[in-house]
C-alpha cells in the first residue's frame, strides 16, 4: 500500500511493561480516516470493551439452561433446543455483521450499531425477569408476556453479540501500521491480549456473576451483565477520538462473484504468456475500494481469465473484466479454506471440555479437603490456563523464538496454529489416560463414586488453555493478516463459524459412536453409567482424529502461498 504514517516512538511504557506503547502518529493512508492517535492507547479502550462484553455474554450463556428450566419451566428437551438455537444465531450473526462492516458502514459504525441492539436485548431480558412467574410446563407455548419479552431480548442479544464480534477484533488490529516492523510486532501482541481480555471476562462471569445469579436471584443476576454491556459501549465510545477508522471498501461478496462470472464468460479465452498484460488499475487511478494491490500468482489459472482484456467495451463493466487484485483476493480466500477446515476438527475436539469432560468428572471423587468441587467448576481452569499462558507466550516464548528463528514475530501464524493442534492431541491423550485409570479403579471398587480425585482432570483442562493460546490466537492472526483488506471482517467471522461447525461435528461424532457401539445390545462407549462403558476409547479416537487433522494441516500449510502486496 502506497501510504505513509508519521510516528514518534514513546519512551514511556504503558500498563507497566505489560503492553508496550507508542506515542502519537499521524495517519495518512488510502481508505482510512485521518486521526492523530496512539495505537496502544486506542487499543486499551478496545481491550476493556471486549473484557466487559465477554463478561456479559458468558453471564447469559453459563446459566441460560438453568433459567429456561427454573424460571420459564421448560422441560429438558425444550430448554436444550432453545439453547442450541440461540447459540446457532450467535455464530450466524457474525457473517451478517462482517458483510455490513466490509461493504457499507465500516467496522466502527457497525460495532456501535450492533452494540446498541445488544444493549436493548439485554435490557429486555433483565426487565422480563421482574415479571410474575408464569405457569405451565412450557411458557413459550403458553404465550406468556414474560417468555415473549425474554426470548425477544435473547435473540436481539444474539444478533448484537454476533454482529459485533468480528468487527471489534479487526477494528483493534486496524490501529497498527503494517508498513512498520515495530507496529507489526505490537499488532501480534494485541491479538494475545485480546484473548487475555476474553478469558478474564469469562472467568469473572463463571465465578462472580453465576454466584450472584444463584444467591441474589435473576433480577439482579441479569441486570449485572446488562450493566457491563453499557460499560462496554461507554469504553468503546470514549476511545473514538483515538481510533484509526478504515472506510468500507465495497462488498467483498460482489467482488468475488464478479471474478467468477467474468471468468466463466471467458472460459474459451486464451491466457497471455505475459502476466503483465492482465488488467490492473494504475496505482494513481486505483479507487479506494481496491485497498492493497496484490501480486499475481500462478495458481487457479482459470480465474485469471477474468482479468484478460478481450475488448475495449469491457473496461466499463466489472462483471466482464476484473483487476488482477480482485482475482487474487478470491484466490487468497480459496487458498485459506483448507487451513480453515482443519480448525473445524480442532474445535470439535475443544468442545469436549464442556461435554464429555464434565461427564467424566461427575463419576470421580469431588471432595478436596473440606470443599466439594462441582465438575463444571473445573472448566474455569481453561480460563485460568489462558490467563496464565498469554503473558508467558507474549513476554517469554516470543522473544526466545525470535532469537532462535531470527524472525521478528518468532513463530509464524501457521506454526503457532500447528503447535496448538499438537497440544490438542496431548489434551485427548491426557483425558484418555485419566479415563483408563478411572475405569480400572471402578472395576476394582464396584458401583458408586470412583475413589479417584477430580483434580486428575486439571492437566487436560490446563492443556486446553495452552492449546487455545497457540491455535485460536494463531488462527485469528492468520485470518486477519492473510485476508484481503476488503474482507478482514468476513474472514474473522469465518473463524467464529468454524467454532460452531466444530460443535456440530462433535455432536455428529458422538452420535455415530453411540450408534456403532450400542449395536447388539452392548452398553456402548458412552452409556449413562460411564463405569459400564469405554469413554477412554472415545478419547483415543479423538486423539487419533486430532493426529490425522494435524497431518492434513501440515500438508496444507506447506502448500499455502502467502498473500503478496506491492
Amino acid at each position: 500500500m502506497e501510504s505513509q504514517r508519521g510516528k514518534l516512538l514513546s519512551e514511556e511504557p504503558l500498563l507497566e511493561n505489560l503492553i508496550e506503547g507508542t506515542s502519537e502518529k499521524i495517519v495518512e493512508i488510502k481508505g482510512v480516516e485521518h486521526h492523530t492517535a496512539d495505537s496502544w492507547r486506542a487499543c486499551i479502550y478496545i481491550l476493556v470493551t471486549e473484557c466487559f462484553e465477554e463478561l456479559a455474554y458468558y453471564g447469559i450463556q453459563f446459566n441460560l439452561v438453568t433459567f429456561l428450566k427454573t424460571v420459564l419451566h421448560e422441560n429438558n428437551v425444550t430448554a436444550a433446543r432453545n439453547y442450541t438455537n440461540w447459540q446457532g444465531t450467535c455464530y450466524i450473526a457474525p457473517l451478517v455483521g462482517a458483510i455490513i462492516a466490509d461493504s457499507y458502514l465500516g467496522r466502527y459504525l457497525t460495532t456501535v450499531a450492533f452494540f446498541t441492539v445488544y444493549l436493548v436485548g439485554m435490557a429486555a431480558m433483565s426487565i422480563s425477569a421482574s415479571f410474575p412467574t408464569c405457569a405451565g410446563p412450557d411458557c413459550l407455548q403458553d404465550g406468556s408476556s414474560k417468555s415473549f419479552v425474554f426470548f425477544l431480548g435473547l435473540y436481539m442479544m444474539a444478533i448484537g453479540a454476533g454482529g459485533m464480534k468480528p468487527c471489534v477484533l479487526s477494528f483493534g488490529a486496524d490501529q497498527f501500521d503494517d508498513s512498520s516492523p515495530a507496529e507489526r510486532l505490537k499488532k501480534d501482541s494485541f491479538f494475545n491480549w485480546f484473548f487475555f481480555a476474553i478469558y478474564i471476562g469469562s472467568f469473572v462471569s463463571g465465578t462472580v456473576v453465576v454466584w450472584a445469579q444463584d444467591h441474589f436471584g435473576w433480577v439482579v443476576g441479569l441486570w449485572i451483565p446488562t450493566l457491563f454491556i453499557a460499560l462496554a459501549i461507554a469504553s468503546f465510545v470514549l476511545g473514538s477520538s483515538s481510533y484509526t477508522v478504515q472506510k468500507p471498501m465495497g462488498s467483498p461478496i460482489v467482488r468475488a462473484f464478479q471474478v467468477i462470472v467474468a471468468a466463466i464468460r471467458k472460459w474459451d479465452v486464451r491466457l497471455p504468456n505475459d502476466d503483465s498484460l492482465l488488467h490492473e488499475l494504475l496505482q494513481e487511478k486505483a479507487s479506494m475500494a481496491d485497498g492493497d494491490k496484490l501480486q499475481h500468482t500462478p495458481v487457479l489459472r482459470f480465474l485469471d481469465k477474468a482479468a484478460v482484456i478481450s475488448s475495449a467495451e469491457e473496461l466499463a463493466d466489472p462483471w466482464r473484466l476484473c483487476t488482477v487484485t480482485q482475482v487474487q483476493e478470491l484466490k487468497v480466500i480459496i487458498g485459506m479454506l483448507p487451513i480453515w477446515a482443519t480448525g473445524i476438527v480442532y474445535f470439535a475436539v475443544l468442545a469436549q471440555f464442556s461435554s464429555t469432560f464434565l461427564e467424566q468428572g461427575r463419576t470421580m471423587d469431588k471432595v478436596v479437603g473440606a470443599f466439594a468441587i462441582p465438575p463444571a467448576s473445573l472448566a474455569s481452569f481453561d480460563a485460568v490456563s489462558v490467563i496464565f499462558w498469554v503473558p508467558i507466550y507474549d513476554k517469554v516464548l516470543v522473544p526466545a523464538a525470535r532469537r532462535l528463528t531470527g524472525r521478528e514475530r518468532g513463530l509464524s501464524e501457521l506454526q503457532r496454529f500447528g503447535t496448538g493442534l499438537i497440544l490438542s492431541v496431548l489434551v485427548m491423550t491426557a483425558a484418555a489416560l485419566v479415563e483408563t485409570r478411572r475405569l480400572a479403579l471402578a472395576a476394582a471398587h464396584g458401583e458408586g463414586e470412583v475413589p479417584m480425585s477430580i483434580l486428575w482432570q486439571v492437566p487436560q483442562y490446563f492443556l486446553i488453555g495452552a492449546s487455545v493460546v497457540f491455535a485460536c490466537v494463531g488462527q485469528t492472526e492468520f485470518f486477519y493478516n492473510e485476508a484481503p483488506a476488503s474482507m478482514r471482517s468476513l474472514c474473522s467471522a469465518l473463524g467464529l463459524l468454524a467454532v460452531a461447525l466444530g460443535s456440530y461435528l462433535s455432536s455428529l461424532v458422538v452420535t455415530a459412536v453411540a450408534w456403532l457401539t450400542t449395536r447388539g445390545g452392548e452398553p456402548g462407549w458412552i452409556p449413562d453409567d460411564l463405569n459400564d462403558g469405554h469413554l477412554d476409547r472415545f478419547f483415543w479416537l479423538l486423539a487419533a482424529l486430532s493426529s490425522l487433522n494435524l497431518a492434513v494441516f501440515v500438508c496444507c500449510a506447506r502448500q499455502y502461498r502467502r498473500k503478496s502486496a506491492y
